[in-house]
């Protein structure tokens, strides 16, 4: 660990101003999931060429956490986040700008290499900010920001996009990332890269079988939580029959149930990670296959089910990182970047099934078979072994 600074209050107002960073990052890149008949208008683009400014998004961003981790791991924290807040925010402020369907790919790549970086490296910056037995709680809080991103950033971009149009909820992320920036300027305190990673650090985490185990898991269920969460617009007003107004009361009844999430998360997470990872995957999988063979009747039976996904997939997020940074040890960074390569890849890939899915099948179909992947990292997880008396801890 760097040295801290003397007020222990710092490290952790430095972890939260990490965390509203995660959640403008994490919009950025899901914003345009409910404004993409909108760009597609005013692009002239069809709505499945539009969804290239997701997807591919989000694999050159699985790309970027991967390169830029061997390239600029070496840097100090303190002005690399800010640099590549700041480079978000110039994506964002170009998106909006834009009015060709070819820049406005263009001024996503900034966006995706922003990305991709910022993953790479912050899943061990906690554990540079705090104390050993606090690692945990500070995961919670800097990862909480992608459950609030995935649940409430997104309604609350589509929401400014339908009122005012959606360049202007890109100059609104914009200017977050610039103000995010500016606040971490003043929280973040000094913290000193890594040594520059090689292939053969990549190498040696990728020979890790326990590390194996947990990516996997990792890969199962996040493409089974995207290729089902793409949807859930589809879902809520054409299989569930919920009324439009109340559609979005259930995608904030996700969010509100995502931060309760959190909050269980960092209480336990240091004591009772694997603990907390299965039960967020039995609740999860419970509410897909509700879905799945249709037993969700009623606004009463979509907002509980709808409610304990959000929480389960809220402690799934956090538990993921977590158990990798304590699995890796002294190789968390190449870990924990592999981890961020996979969850970008992940999300573009999810959202690939699940649309051939719904294509092909339908929309049961589709949350079915997410309930079945949930489901094999279910078991991934509970067949587990630790490999050494000091990951027995975990459980």
């Amino acid at each position: 660990m760097s040295s801290l600074p003397q007020n222990h209050w710092r490290p952790w107002l430095a972890v939260v101003t990490l965390g509203i960073a995660s959640f403008i990052v994490v919009t950025t890149e899901l914003a345009p999931i409910g404004m993409l008949s909108a760009i597609a208008k005013d692009m002239a683009q069809d709505p499945s060429t539009t969804g290239l400014v997701v997807t591919l998004y989000a694999w050159l961003a699985s790309a970027a956490a991967i390169i830029s981790v061997m390239t600029i791991s070496h840097l100090p924290r303190r002005p690399l986040m800010i640099g590549l807040m700041l480079l978000l925010g110039l994506s964002n402020a170009l998106t909006a700008l834009t009015d060709q369907f070819s820049l406005l790919l263009i001024a996503r790549l900034f966006g995706a290499i922003a990305h991709g970086a910022f993953w790479a490296v912050i899943g061990t910056i906690g554990a540079q900010l705090v104390r050993s037995n606090s690692i945990g709680r500070a995961t919670a809080i800097i990862f909480g920001g992608v459950s609030v991103a995935s649940v409430l950033g997104v309604p609350l971009m589509n929401w400014v996009s339908n009122l005012y149009g959606w360049r202007v909820s890109f100059t609104l992320l914009a200017i977050l990332a610039g103000m995010t920036a500016a606040a971490l300027a003043l929280t973040l305190p000094q913290v000193q890269g890594a040594a520059r990673l090689t292939g053969r650090q990549f190498a040696n985490v990728l020979k890790n079988q326990q590390l194996r185990v947990i990516y996997l898991i990792a890969i199962f269920a996040i493409v089974a939580h995207f290729a089902a969460f793409t949807f859930i617009e589809v879902l809520l007003n054409s299989e569930l029959n919920i009324p439009h107004n109340w559609a979005a009361a259930c995608l904030l009844t996700f969010g509100a149930a995502g931060l309760v999430g959190n909050f269980v998360c960092g209480a336990l997470i240091d004591k009772h990670l694997k603990l907390l990872l299965s039960c967020a995957l039995i609740v999860v999988s419970i509410g897909l296959a509700l879905i799945g063979i249709s037993k969700v009747t009623g606004l009463f039976m979509s907002l509980l089910v709808v409610a304990g996904w959000g929480f389960g997939i809220a402690i799934l997020f956090v538990a993921l990182q977590a158990w990798i940074i304590r699995t890796a040890g002294n190789d968390a960074l190449p870990a924990s970047a592999i981890y961020a390569a996979i969850f970008n890849g992940a999300i573009g890939t999810g959202a690939v099934v699940g649309s051939g899915i719904l294509e092909q099948w339908g929309i049961s179909t589709l949350y079915f078979s997410a309930c079945l992947m949930i489901l094999l990292s279910l078991m991934l997880v509970l067949f587990n072994r630790e490999q050494s008396q000091a990951q027995v801890a975990i459980d």
